[in-house]
């Protein structure tokens, strides 16, 4: 049975309804690695009443969307239309997860799809090299593992896998959300508070004690790096400290990175910082690319740079101006519709009660520079390196990293 809120945010001219399904590439087996990737996508495909064609021209008939996504923690899948329409259009939601059609010649097309997508995500470096920052972060846990899944994994897939892997997915708990009262759902205001578990810590999911460092070679004028690590779930109290640390380094023309590496020494044209939200422990990462030429003064700077977070706070105007940064993408991630009904569906799932704007500008604003530099000691003394280029360039690099952090 799929749990159902209804979130009061303002009066707009179009509803969405989202749904989201607990469980993605997580739940994939070791052997079938995209399966689920797979299912998303055959379930946006037709069902009972519409074949795919069907459905496709019944929702553009009315000018609507329909969108579906697979997470490494869940699948999620929404439909938007202008209010007038959405009576019509948002029981499809139910029919797409209860009763789709699975074609046995969709389902071909799909794996196709999905081979082609993999063999064109490992043409570009920067894919390479973040799925080799993965591999030695994460090893065997599902984060480790792209959620479109590898070669041999969809290759090993069958149709009836599908069909059997449905099964399973009818089993996990759903959650819908929409802005429109006809989803009658719970009001999301009223949700009693004592249904949610905050915890602090989640069960450790094997952090390496060993730091590691790797390379890909690749042919190209550019070298990539990424430096991180595995750090906490959404659950914890360290999500928002984590949040700070990457306001501070990547938030703006005001950030560390930007003013190190562009605005003082001019030589990367992609950096920044990647820390998506997760159920269970996240990765934490700073990624750069600069010419080859650049690549070891690059390297060097942000050698400095890590060194400096691990031994020093911040200081008072950089705490504040990180706050001040994090509090302003929070307000500008509540203009769209689309993100507030994700992200809030998203924590319900997590178990996480959804807090008002003034409760977290004031969770915040506790956070101290202290507690910054305790959780970059916790999480960034021993991390993990992957660099992509010139053999003699990732090489002489990893020597520098050795020197560094190495212990």
């Amino acid at each position: 049975m799929t749990k159902r809120y209804f979130f009061n945010h303002k009066k707009r001219n179009f509803s969405i309804a989202l749904i989201w399904i607990k469980g993605g590439s997580n739940k994939d087996s070791p052997e079938k690695r995209g399966i689920n990737k797979i299912l998303c996508s055959l379930l946006t495909r037709g069902c009972e009443g519409f074949d795919k064609l069907e459905l496709s021209e019944f929702i553009e008939s009315f000018g609507a969307e329909l969108n579906q996504d697979v997470f490494e923690d869940g699948i999620s899948i929404n439909i938007k239309s202008l209010n007038e329409h959405f009576s019509k259009l948002h029981p499809l939601l139910d029919l797409i997860i209860e009763k789709p059609i699975f074609s046995e010649f969709e389902f071909e097309k799909v794996k196709k799809s999905s081979i082609d997508l993999i063999k064109k995500d490992k043409e570009n470096p920067f894919n390479v090299c973040f799925e080799k920052w993965r591999k030695i972060v994460y090893s065997n846990h599902p984060y480790a593992f792209n959620t479109i899944g590898n070669v041999n994994g969809i290759t090993n897939i069958t149709y009836h896998d599908v069909l059997t892997e449905f099964k399973n997915f009818r089993n996990r708990e759903k959650y819908l959300i929409s802005n429109n009262f006809d989803v009658n759902g719970e009001e999301l205001v009223t949700i009693n508070k004592r249904i949610f578990k905050e915890q602090s810590v989640l069960k450790n999911y094997s952090l390496n004690k060993l730091n590691i460092c790797d390379y890909v070679i690749n042919d190209s004028n550019q070298t990539i790096i990424m430096i991180g690590n595995q750090t906490c779930s959404r659950k914890s109290s360290e999500y928002l400290q984590l949040k700070v640390l990457e306001s501070y380094l990547s938030f703006g023309m005001s950030s560390a990175l930007f003013k190190l590496f562009r605005e003082k020494n001019g030589i990367t044209y992609d950096l920044g910082v990647y820390y998506p939200v997760r159920v269970e422990n996240a990765p934490f990462l700073v990624y750069l690319s600069v010419s080859n030429k650049n690549a070891l003064f690059a390297f060097k700077l942000l050698s400095s740079l890590w060194r400096n977070l691990l031994l020093n706070p911040l200081i008072d105007r950089e705490m504040f101006l990180a706050k001040e940064k994090l509090k302003g993408s929070f307000l500008l991630s509540n203009q769209s519709l689309d993100e507030i009904l994700q992200r809030n569906i998203q924590l319900i799932s997590y178990g996480i009660q959804p807090i008002s704007e003034v409760e977290l500008n004031s969770r915040i604003d506790e956070i101290s520079s202290l507690d910054i530099l305790r959780i970059t000691n916790k999480y960034f003394k021993k991390p993990f390196l992957s660099i992509s280029g010139n053999k003699k360039i990732c090489l002489e690099i990893k020597n520098i990293w050795k020197k560094n952090f190495s212990t």
